[in-house]
C-alpha cells in the first residue's frame, strides 16, 4: 500500500505526473465546456422545438437547417471530431493542445447533443397546459418563460447532468491529442508507461466525479420538480 502512495502520481503537483493537478484540469475543461454548451445548446434546443411545428415559410427552413447541423454534429465520434477541428481550433484558440483547445472541441461536440435533449424535454410538456395559457392571451415569449421552461426544468437538469457525464468521458479522449487532464495522464503515464497505479487512480477519480455529478443532478432535478413535491 505504501508503495502505491509513494508513486509520483500522488506526491507531486506537476501537470505531467500529478493526479491532483490533472483532476483540476479535467474539472476546468468540464465546467468550461458545460458553460458554453448551456449558453448555446439550451436556446438551440428551444429553437428546434419552436420551429418544429411550422408547415412552411422561414420557420420551417430554420428547423431544417438547424436540425441538419445538429444531426451532423451528433454523428461525429469525438476522437474524429477533435482531429478534424484542429485547423479551426488553431485559428480560434491559437493552439491545438492544452485544456483551452480541448474545450473548443468538447463544446462543439456537446452543444448538438444537449440541444436535441432539450428539444425532447420540451416535447414532453402537456399541450393542454400550453393551450390554457394561450387562451388567457399570453404571448409566445410568456408561454416559453412561464410554462415551457419551468415545466421542463427537471428534465433540462437531467439533460445537463447527462451531457456533463458525457463531457467527462470526452475529456479522457481529449488526452490523446494533448488535451491534458486525467485522460492524458492515464494514457501517457499509465498505459504507455505500464504503470497500473496511475491507471487505477485515474479510473477511481473519474468514477467518483461521475457519481458526484449524477447525485447532484438528481438532487437538483427532484428539488425543482413540483410534481414530485405534490405527491
Amino acid at each position: 500500500m505504501m508503495e502505491w502512495l509513494d508513486n509520483p502520481v500522488f506526491t507531486t503537483w506537476d501537470t505531467n505526473t500529478s493526479l491532483w493537478s490533472n483532476t483540476l484540469i479535467t474539472l476546468y475543461m468540464t465546467v468550461g465546456t458545460m458553460l458554453f454548451s448551456t449558453l448555446i445548446g439550451v436556446p438551440l434546443g428551444l429553437l428546434l422545438f419552436e420551429t418544429s411545428g411550422a408547415r412552411g415559410g422561414l420557420a420551417r427552413w430554420v428547423n431544417r437547417v438547424v436540425g441538419f447541423v445538429v444531426n451532423v454534429g451528433r454523428s461525429f465520434p469525438f476522437i474524429i471530431l477533435i482531429i478534424a477541428l484542429i485547423p479551426v481550433t488553431r485559428f480560434i484558440v491559437g493552439r491545438v493542445t492544452g485544456p483551452n483547445a480541448a474545450m473548443f472541441a468538447l463544446a462543439i461536440s456537446a452543444i448538438p447533443f444537449l440541444a436535441r435533449l432539450i428539444e425532447i424535454n420540451l416535447r414532453e410538456i402537456s399541450a393542454g397546459k400550453v393551450e390554457a395559457v394561450q387562451m388567457m392571451g399570453a404571448t409566445r415569449w410568456q408561454i416559453i418563460r412561464q410554462v415551457l421552461l419551468p415545466e421542463a426544468l427537471p428534465g433540462i437538469i437531467g439533460s445537463l447532468t447527462t451531457t456533463t457525464i458525457a463531457v467527462i468521458g470526452y475529456t479522457a479522449m481529449a488526452g490523446t491529442v494533448g488535451g491534458k487532464g486525467l485522460g492524458d495522464l492515464a494514457i501517457r503515464n499509465g498505459y504507455q508507461s505500464y504503470d497500473n497505479v496511475v491507471m487505477v487512480a485515474t479510473v477511481v477519480v473519474l468514477v467518483v466525479i461521475v457519481i458526484a455529478v449524477q447525485a447532484l443532478g438528481s438532487a437538483l432535478s427532484r428539488a425543482v420538480d413540483h410534481r414530485a413535491a405534490a405527491r
